[in-house]
């Protein structure tokens, strides 16, 4: 089994969390965002063709899109299902992983963009590859659009220690990357002063999978 993709990237992260949660080994080979290896290798281009990452070969099969990976991963390798049993549960965690993709990680990624640590992509070969930071009114809609996610979630949270309910699921993976560099670049606040928020990253952040896994552009 081989991960095409880059440990720094938050997609990546997500299929590295499940594997490293499972306790499977797998390949990692390297595809150099900063690089621009992703848009012009055409070796990649051939396993995606919208030159992203990761990808997934397993026995000859790839797999592309990081929330199909990790469902994939999860009901293909043995050990500790991240897939809730409970229908209301598992359609809590379906909720969350939508939700995510479609109201946190893109204004939580303009935060970023704006941040210190995207330093690295703007001074690296790829960056013409990527969005260019914000304006200023982009900004501050995208601080808004991410507070409003992060009170839901603390809605949700004050009252069970899992986005999807009692147990740790794919819908705390989806968000934990996006989290970690938000957190990197200076938005600490959005989980700090938020007691329920800032409970369930200890929990998550702490976990064995995340240490090994979580890593941000610049830090060793």
């Amino acid at each position: 089994m081989k991960i095409y993709g880059m440990q720094e990237s938050t997609c990546t992260q997500k299929v590295l969390t499940v594997l490293a949660e499972k306790e499977h080994e797998a390949e990692l080979v390297e595809v150099n965002v900063l690089m621009g290896e992703d848009k012009t290798l055409p070796e990649h281009l051939a396993r995606h063709p919208f030159g992203e990452i990761p990808v997934l070969e397993d026995d000859g099969f790839l797999l592309y899109e990081s929330r199909a990976i990790i469902r994939y991963l999860d009901q293909r390798l043995p050990g500790r299902s991240l897939t809730p049993r409970d229908l209301r549960e598992w359609a809590l965690m379906e909720q969350w992983i939508s939700s995510e993709q479609s109201y946190f990680s893109g204004p939580v990624y303009d935060v970023i963009r704006s941040g210190p640590v995207y330093n690295i992509v703007w001074n690296s070969p790829g960056a013409v590859y990527f969005p260019p930071p914000p304006d200023e009114p982009m900004l501050q809609k995208a601080r808004q659009d991410v507070g409003k996610a992060f009170d839901v979630m603390e809605r949700t949270l004050s009252s069970q220690p899992y986005l999807a309910g009692a147990t740790f699921s794919l819908a705390d993976v989806t968000h934990m990357p996006y989290i970690s560099y938000l957190i990197a670049s200076g938005g600490g606040d959005f989980v700090s002063s938020r007691p329920s928020v800032a409970a369930w990253w200890e929990r998550v952040s702490s976990r064995p999978s995340w240490r090994k896994v979580g890593k941000v552009l610049g830090q060793a």
